[in-house]
């Protein structure tokens, strides 16, 4: 009797795993999340563009791997449509270049780490405050990302994503590069990132030369929803 039923209860998961498409099955557990909420999978949708998310490592500011099922990036279907256009611009300026995006939606658990580890600190000025709405990436509408090479190899940018310092602003970059802290490749390449994400709508911040919303916060707050 207990083996028909181990009989029925295999054929059962058999036939259930047998309908889901294998790319469906390989997907993480928040990637099935954000994909029942109607985000897409850049990956799918704007395959030219590298991916490599920087929190599924402990080499960011918080010295902490936050993404610990997450290994997809997902945007909201405003914010693909925006980066196609994009990576459509920047391979018409530059063949041999492409955009590589090192975070995307995140969850607002994470974006709760995050404030945890700088509220007490100098750097806060650079999360935003799950309690005031968090920002722009919980909704899907902000991608962080760089520029890299056909072999996937990054573009010189001064400092590398994450940098909570003045040398990451891109109001000062005539003066960091007048004054000699950025050279002028990474000038150079900043301007070229911004000009090709400028050209599909996204905006972006002041204090971060990575970071691109397509949407204001209020707008956010507004009108979508955030990824829990």
């Amino acid at each position: 009797m207990l083996m028909n039923r181990i009989r029925i209860l295999l054929i059962l998961l058999l036939t259930l795993c047998a309908t889901v498409p294998v790319e469906a099955q390989m997907l993480s557990a928040d990637a099935r999340r954000m994909a029942a909420q109607g985000l897409k999978n850049i990956a799918d949708e704007v395959p030219e563009v590298r991916i490599s998310l920087m929190y599924t490592r402990a080499d960011n500011f918080t010295g902490r791997v936050l993404y610990t099922s997450l290994r997809e990036a997902y945007l909201h279907p405003i914010t693909m449509k925006a980066l196609k256009q994009a990576d459509e611009r920047l391979r018409q300026l530059r063949p041999d270049l492409r955009l590589m995006v090192m975070d995307a939606t995140r969850p607002m658990s994470v974006q709760q780490k995050m404030w945890d580890a700088v509220k007490n600190t100098n750097q806060k000025i650079y999360v935003s405050n799950p309690k005031n709405g968090g920002g722009l990436h919980n909704y899907g509408l902000a991608v962080d990302l760089t520029l890299c090479d056909l072999n996937g190899d990054t573009l010189t940018m001064g400092v590398k994503i994450d940098n909570m310092t003045s040398l990451s602003h891109i109001d000062k970059e005539d003066l960091l590069l007048k004054q000699g802290k950025i050279s002028r490749e990474a000038y150079d390449n900043r301007r070229l990132l911004r000009e090709v994400m400028r050209y599909a709508g996204f905006k972006p911040l002041r204090t971060e030369w990575w970071h691109f919303n397509i949407r204001t916060r209020a707008q956010a707050k507004q009108y979508f929803k955030v990824v829990e």
